[in-house]
């Protein structure tokens, strides 16, 4: 029973945006650096001039991406409610982290490696490339499949995005390594479900209203 004074959280409404900013930022953070890293280009030309102007502007974007997918997060694990399943739950989680963490791991080689040049900058892009599409982007499609899993046993969220979840983190995960253009599917599917949450949250409005 809730003490007297205390006042039970609830989901700000304004973290229903959160997945739209992320799928925003996010994606312009990754055409910024697939730009910068173009195949094919000599070594060491991806950390000069522009392309270096690119990687830093990616790296100024990827922290907002960062906080509003923690919020995008918050609020899909809010919209489970008493049907959470803890095993499910845990990997969905800790799958979500991985990714971020990856992410902003891979940012940071970019940036740091603006000021190298020669053998250090190609060990840089590899780096930057393997932490991107090898793992951070796998663990995406982790996060996605077990939340499609979610979906599937509560039906919480309509059969035809959970089946386009699964399609899409299965090529993903088999994938991933062969064009970096293939990252911009993950930021797509976040928006796509951002966007199905905003307009169930807007008819639930509507009907308290009436």
């Amino acid at each position: 029973m809730t003490s007297p004074g205390l006042k039970r959280l609830s989901t700000p409404r304004a973290a229903a945006v959160a997945g739209v900013l992320f799928a925003l930022l996010f994606g312009a953070a990754l055409i910024l650096i697939r730009m910068a890293l173009p195949e094919g280009a000599e070594p060491g030309s991806q950390w000069v001039g522009a392309a270096g102007d690119r990687i830093r502007a990616s790296a100024f974007l990827m922290p907002f991406a960062g906080i509003a997918f923690l919020w995008f997060i918050g609020v899909v694990r809010d919209g489970f409610g008493g049907f959470e399943d803890k095993f499910f739950s845990s990997v969905f989680f800790g799958s979500g982290l991985l990714f971020l963490a990856m992410i902003f791991a891979s940012s940071a080689v970019g940036v740091a490696l603006t000021h190298s040049s020669g053998e250090t900058a190609e060990f840089g892009r590899v780096l930057l490339l393997t932490l991107s599409k090898t793992y951070a982007l796998r663990m995406g499609a982790v996060f996605m499949m077990s939340l499609a899993t979610i979906w599937l046993k509560t039906g919480l969220m309509p059969r035809w995005l959970v089946g386009v979840t699964y399609l899409v983190a299965v090529g993903l995960i088999l994938a991933s390594d062969l064009t970096m253009w293939l990252v911009l599917a993950f930021p797509v599917w976040v928006l796509v479900v951002s966007l199905l949450l905003l307009t169930r949250a807007g008819v639930i409005d509507l009907d308290r209203e009436d």
